[in-house]
């Protein structure tokens, strides 16, 4: 190879690297531009919100339910629901009874009975609330008696819409 082909491969070869340079310079950029869009976007974007809900035991407490009763013995417990929907929240509550043959999904439970529905209760952002006690006993033994508590968002002149489900699953022996 002469000096002079060795020259122009030099000055090629220089050339190419000022392309790809500039090339990963554009590349950078948009780079940049991208993520900091992402960033952007996550910081303005509200976080998703979401509601607590809860099983008390007859002392207000998350603790230590009844796991057996009798024959007419009262189940007394409490349901607490938490909004952090960054809305208002209107819902209902309702108990049901079930056994051996009731289905739990996440639409709710099948072949269950219902016991008693609250009234609609308006519940704004940021608050916790706490039900009147609910008593609740059955009147056959069996095991696996279930208490359900469904929770339902209440819009008004729409169908309610099944939100959550809880259970509490007992052995029911006769006296």
């Amino acid at each position: 190879m002469s000096n002079r082909d060795k020259k122009t491969r030099f000055k090629d070869i220089k050339q190419n690297y000022k392309q790809f340079d500039n090339i990963l310079k554009i590349f950078l950029i948009i780079g940049i531009i991208i993520i900091s869009g992402f960033i952007i976007y996550s910081l303005l974007t509200p976080k998703p919100g979401y509601i607590t809900y809860g099983l008390l035991n007859s002392n207000r407490k998350a603790e230590n339910y009844p796991t057996n009763a009798t024959v007419g013995e009262n189940i007394t417990f409490y349901v607490s629901v938490g909004n952090f929907l960054n809305r208002d929240f209107s819902f209902r509550i309702e108990i049901l009874k079930g056994n051996n043959n009731t289905k739990i999904g996440p639409f709710g439970s099948i072949n269950a009975t219902s016991y008693l529905n609250s009234s609609v209760i308006f519940l704004s952002h940021g608050k916790n609330w706490i039900s009147n006690a609910y008593n609740i006993s059955f009147t056959q033994p069996g095991a696996n008696q279930i208490v359900i508590a469904e929770l339902w968002e209440s819009n008004i002149g729409l169908k309610d819409k099944f939100w959550e489900i809880l259970t509490m699953r007992l052995n029911i022996t006769s006296s």
